[in-house]
C-alpha cells in the first residue's frame, strides 16, 4: 500500500500550489517520493520538527519552501501549513499555526 498525501483544507492546498515554479516542482517531486516510500525519507527532503510534526524541505532557484505535515494513523499524512521560508530558523508563528491545525485533527 502506498502513502496518501492530503491537505488540511482547500486554503492550505491553494497556498501550497501557489509556490513559485521551481519550489513547487521540487515539492511535487518530494510528495511523490513520500507517497512511494513514506514520510520518513529524511534530509534533505523531510525532517522532524517536534513530536508528530514534520517538514517537507523544498528548494528552488526562487528560495526555500516549507510544508509542515502530520502523520495520522494508517498511511496518510496531512499537510497542515505551507510557506516560503525567509529566515534561517522556521518562524514560531508558522509552527504555531501548524500545531493548532494538528490539534483540530
Amino acid at each position: 500500500m502506498t502513502w496518501k498525501v492530503t491537505f488540511f483544507n482547500s486554503k492550505v492546498k491553494e497556498e501550497t500550489l501557489l509556490f513559485p515554479d521551481g519550489i513547487l516542482s521540487n515539492l511535487l517531486h518530494i510528495l511523490e517520493m513520500i507517497e512511494a516510500l513514506g514520510p520518513t525519507i529524511g534530509k534533505p527532503y523531510t525532517a522532524p520538527l517536534s513530536d508528530k510534526l514534520f517538514e517537507i524541505r523544498a528548494k528552488g532557484k526562487e528560495g526555500i519552501g516549507r510544508s509542515l505535515f502530520y502523520h495520522i494513523k494508517g498511511k496518510e499524512i496531512i499537510i497542515l501549513h505551507s510557506f516560503i521560508k525567509k529566515t534561517q530558523k522556521t518562524p514560531k508563528k508558522e509552527m504555531d499555526k501548524a500545531r493548532k491545525r494538528m490539534k483540530e485533527l
